[in-house]
């Protein structure tokens, strides 16, 4: 029986339309594979929506996410925007997507693929079997806290001030998250906080403690997180799944992601309790290759495979599309982020197409 799929597209900004098409071709290719029908809804945020709405995030966009059964999004922002209000930036747009879906959980895999190990700005022996998860809050802590703004002060000073505030709900579910998670990996997770100076990363701790009790078969620890961000370069292979907030989880996410030697290769997750998540490449729109057809698709192909498997609950259509991004890598095709020498440097479209004939043949 044909399984059905609301799926809201949203290219973004950038190189996000090229990266994303070729997605929808692997998502096709799929679907015919598997008898897997797809109904497709293109809406726009970012840039994109602040050049034809005004607003990063316009009504209509967010009411299409709700309806869906999932949402992939390419990437947002550049430089054309950089001097707008706070409010009218794409990444307001980012934010306001996630608390509007209430996704609270954002998985972040650092995987290095044997293909790539010498991509890596670490030695090999030093990065050679990493496979980490990072858990991210998502809808709490200093992006989200109030009070926020800057200020004036009695003395006529401009005062910025940003919150960093949770509550133990938020807390514990995103520690829940983050200890079923492991249960499916390496049975460890790592609790990174500051709690040697802030009050709410105590909290943090405290509750992180008294969740790990339900988990009993997950082992759990605590680093503060300049250690952490230390650790992951000096012995990253000690991480199984890593849990944090939200600011420290945007920071060390993009430090594990480099491990594996380019952004351009990872995707994320963004779940929430209910209704549908957002799924999406780590790196950014590369506004100074958009349209050259010289963006990595892969990071965005992965990301499909992560709404299949996390989403819609489509394990073997994400295997296939996992096994043909390795097929690919195996025989020498590379973008230029990822580019060695005696590989073969394909563009963006051409990449779309290597995938598409290894999928014939997965």
């Amino acid at each position: 029986m044909t399984q059905s799929y609301r799926i809201t597209l949203l290219p973004g900004d950038g190189i996000g339309p090229e990266i994303m098409a070729v997605a929808v071709d692997v998502m096709k290719v799929i679907g015919r594979q598997l008898d897997i029908s797809w109904e497709f809804s293109e809406a726009l945020i970012g840039g994109a929506a602040i050049d034809a709405t005004g607003a990063p995030l316009p009504d209509e966009t967010l009411e299409k996410c709700r309806v869906s059964d999932a949402v992939l999004l390419a990437a947002i922002g550049g430089y054309k925007w950089d001097n707008l209000p706070r409010h009218q930036r794409p990444e307001t747009g980012l934010l306001g997507l996630r608390a509007g879906l209430g996704l609270f959980a954002n998985l972040r895999p650092a995987t290095i693929l044997p293909q790539l190990i010498d991509a890596s700005s670490l030695k090999r022996e030093v990065v050679e079997g990493v496979d980490i998860m990072v858990v991210r809050e998502l809808t709490g802590g200093i992006y989200f806290g109030q009070p926020k703004g800057v200020f004036t002060t009695e003395t006529g000073q401009k005062r910025g001030v940003n919150t960093m505030a949770y509550t133990e709900a938020e807390i514990d579910r995103i520690a829940r998250v983050a200890f079923e998670t492991a249960r499916k990996r390496g049975g460890k997770v790592c609790s990174v906080d500051k709690a040697n100076v802030l009050e709410v990363s105590q909290l943090w701790r405290d509750r992180l403690i008294e969740v790990a009790a339900d988990y009993p078969n997950v082992e759990l620890s605590h680093l503060y997180v300049d250690n952490a961000a230390m650790q992951l370069l000096r012995a990253p292979k000690q991480f199984d799944t890593i849990v944090t907030g939200n600011l420290f989880g945007d920071i060390l996410s993009d430090a594990a992601a480099m491990l594996t030697g380019s952004i351009g290769m990872l995707p994320s997750a963004s779940l929430g309790d209910s209704g549908p998540g957002v799924f999406e490449p780590v790196h950014g729109s590369a506004p100074d290759i958009a349209g050259q057809d010289k963006a990595n698709p892969l990071a965005q192909v992965l990301s499909v495979a992560m709404m299949l498997r996390y989403g819609l609950n489509q394990a073997t259509a994400a295997d296939r599309i996992e096994q043909a991004v390795l097929r690919v890598l195996d025989q020498g095709d590379r973008t230029g982020d990822i580019m060695s020498e005696g590989m073969n440097l394909l563009g963006c479209q051409a990449m779309g197409e290597a995938l598409i004939k290894a999928l014939a043949n997965v």
